[in-house]
């Protein structure tokens, strides 16, 4: 099974920057699929960005503004978060595609 720890998170202003970052561990031969959901309050979980084989998928609502990146292909993702509103606040949750599929998710919190 492969373990997944996030970290980066915290409270920001609107207009800053944050980097989250995923390390996964264990069984990561079945990962081909890495990425960033997000789930604010009262809110079904959305997908962020994703990264596969350097092809990268971004929500509309971040284009532009995030980054997402797997350097060498290793099981490290990032996400840069750059010019945050506070529509960005949630909890950030790092996906891969095999068992356990979620990390334990990281608060952001974007104040006005």
């Amino acid at each position: 099974q492969v373990q997944l720890v996030e970290s980066g998170g915290g409270l920001v202003q609107a207009g800053g920057s944050l980097r989250l970052s995923c390390a996964a561990s264990g069984s990561i031969f079945n990962i081909n699929i890495m990425g960033w959901f997000r789930q604010a309050p009262g809110k079904q979980r959305e997908m962020v960005a994703t990264i596969s084989s350097g092809s990268t998928i971004y929500a509309d609502s971040i284009k532009g503004r995030f980054t997402i990146s797997r350097p060498d292909g290793k099981n490290t993702v990032y996400l840069q978060m750059n010019s945050l509103k506070p529509e960005d606040t949630a909890v950030y949750y790092c996906y891969v595609n095999t068992v356990p599929f979620w990390g334990q998710g990281t608060q952001v919190t974007v104040s006005s």
